[in-house]
Order: C-alpha cells, then sequence, then structure tokens
C-alpha cells in the first residue's frame, strides 16, 4: 500500500530529482507524482510520464497555490545550488536554499502536507570534525556557503517537528554517483565526469588531488536510501534532518584504478581547483549506524560494482 495520494518533487530536474521522479512514478503512477523546475522543458525520460510545471520555488503565491490545486501530501524539496556553484555565488545559494526551504516549511504547514523530505549533505560537517567515522551527532561548521544552507536545513526540520508536528526528514548525501544525469556543480561531481571521460577520450583531468578520499553512493542506493526513510515509521526515527548514510569511501586515484580494471587505456592526472579546500574540510568515513538502526539502511554497491555498472551503462548510450 503506497504511504501518500499525491507527490511533488522540487528541482525534480535535477541529477538526483530525475530518477527520485521516474522511481516514484514507477510506484505511484505518472498521474500522482507532480515535477517542478525552473527548466522550459522535461528530458525524453521524463517526456510523456510526468505532470511537469515550470516553478521557481521563491514563488511561494505560485508553490502555494500548485499545492492546493493538487492536493500534494507529501514533498520531496530537492531545488537547491550545489557547493560548487553556491562558492561562485553564495547569495543566490542562500537564497535560493534557504528562502525556497522555508517557503515549503509554510506552505506545508498551511495546507496539512503529511510529510517533507529536505535532503542535507557531508557539506554539513567542516572544521573540527574527525575525518574517520564521523558521528551521527557531530559537530558542524562547514565552510562552503552551501554547507552553512544544509546546516540551517537540518536544524530547522528539527524545529518544525516539534513547533508544527511537520514531519520533515532529511539525509546527508554523501557524493552521488549517476550515469543518468549530468553532475550540476558539485564538490564530487569529478566521481561522475571522470566516466564520460574515461568513454570518450581515455584520459580524465581531476579537480580533486590524489589521497583525498571521499564518502560516495550510487544513484539506485541514493533513491532507495531517500524513499525508504520517507516510508519510515516517524515514531522509530531517532532523528528528523540529517540521518547520516554510507556506502563507500574511495580517492580518485581508487577509482581511476577501478576504471582502468574495464577500460585498461584509461589515465588520469590532477589539477585541483577552489573545490580542493571543501573536499578537504569533509570527513573520509561516515558512521551510519543510526540509519541502519532506526529504518534498516543498507547499500546494495560497492565501488567495483558500481564502476562495471557505470561503463556498461554510459558505453552503451554512446556507442
Amino acid at each position: 500500500m503506497n504511504k501518500f495520494k499525491k507527490i511533488l518533487v522540487t528541482g525534480g530536474l535535477g541529477q538526483i530529482g530525475t530518477e527520485l521522479s521516474l522511481e516514484l512514478i514507477n510506484i505511484y503512477g505518472s498521474e500522482n507524482v507532480v515535477i517542478t523546475d525552473i527548466r522550459d522543458s522535461l528530458p525524453e525520460k521524463l517526456q510523456d510520464k510526468a505532470l511537469y510545471t515550470k516553478l521557481n520555488v521563491l514563488n511561494y503565491e505560485e508553490l502555494n497555490n500548485l499545492i492546493k490545486y493538487h492536493n500534494i501530501d507529501a514533498i520531496y524539496h530537492l531545488a537547491a545550488i550545489l557547493s560548487g556553484k553556491g562558492e561562485e555565488n553564495p547569495f543566490a545559494c542562500w537564497d535560493i536554499n534557504m528562502n525556497g526551504s522555508m517557503n515549503v516549511f509554510k506552505t506545508s504547514i498551511e495546507n496539512n502536507v503529511k510529510r517533507i523530505f529536505i535532503p542535507s549533505s557531508m557539506a554539513a560537517w567542516g572544521l573540527g570534525i574527525p575525518k574517520q567515522d564521523v558521528p551521527q551527532d557531530s559537530i558542524t561548521r562547514p565552510t562552503s556557503i552551501y554547507g552553512v544552507t544544509k546546516v540551517a536545513g537540518e536544524r530547522l526540520c528539527e524545529y518544525m517537528f516539534h513547533k508544527y508536528n511537520l514531519d520533515c526528514r532529511g539525509i546527508r548525501y554523501p557524493g552521488i554517483i549517476s550515469s543518468e544525469t549530468l553532475p550540476g556543480g558539485g564538490t564530487t561531481d569529478y566521481a561522475v565526469e571522470i566516466f564520460y571521460e574515461a568513454i570518450k577520450n581515455n584520459h580524465y583531468t581531476s579537480f580533486i588531488d590524489k589521497g583525498t578520499v571521499l564518502p560516495m553512493m550510487y544513484m539506485p542506493d541514493c533513491i532507495k536510501a531517500t524513499i525508504n526513510l520517507m516510508d519510515a515509521d516517524v515514531n522509530k526515527l531517532t532523528h528528523h534532518g540529517d540521518y547520516n548514510v554510507a556506502a563507500f569511501s574511495f580517492a580518485p586515484e581508487d577509482l581511476a584504478r577501478e576504471i582502468a580494471n574495464v577500460l585498461p587505456a584509461f589515465t588520469i592526472d590532477y589539477k585541483p581547483d577552489f573545490r580542493q579546500a571543501i573536499a578537504d574540510s569533509w570527513p573520509q568515513t561516515i558512521d551510519d549506524s543510526c540509519a541502519r538502526e532506526d529504518w534498516n539502511w543498507t547499500p546494495e554497491y560497492d565501488i567495483t560494482s558500481m564502476t562495471k555498472d557505470m561503463i556498461a551503462k554510459l558505453s552503451e548510450r554512446f556507442k
């Protein structure tokens, strides 16, 4: 039995939003999943499969009217500016990430939305954290404006739950690797770009330096974690907007080695840019025992199986 009657996905044409929307359509049917984004048209994979409205989440009136019109009872709020793009324009990052989220909170309270998901990120961490097995309850001193907005979002989820009984949930996403959608300006995007360049050119220049170990996750596990948390019994949750989740960790040279096992001609070199400082402030591994205990989280992919699947899918696309 499905948990919700009508679902809204904001930022539904982004890296995570596109694949999340497709999976929600598979579960709930195309007539019960409403997608919004600021783009003019749907990508081919979503055409004829989705209810789509071009919408900026900063426009409260349009957002509120859409939720009323469709009688939305669950929201996956993914509209945001990511870490790399955020550093290029921190004021826009704060505006979109925070004021957009506040609009979602406000309209959800006013329209009795049953449940909302607002993702956090490992960018919420920063100065003073342990590099290994960073715990669920840990210090959050982010070094990027994107991370600052994620910490604020975590705390607002907790506040809205206790003050308004609004069922807010969120995951601290590690770096997400996808074969379906191009990256959108994040610090871990090298781990997606590298596959495209490996298949097209047998070479990649990484903007993250060798030796920089970061937590990562393959998109199918990301979608699984997101939907599983939204479906979980609220009475079993000990946290709200800030669940740690993990799958595997690696440095660029580790991923390059896995790729070379499949594509022997592949080579890599390194030219770190401003995103290196952001990556250096993040942990190498994450303790996600709380998610495993509260809602039975467990990943399905490791670095080897993810690499083989990525190369197989992208090689087929670029034939």
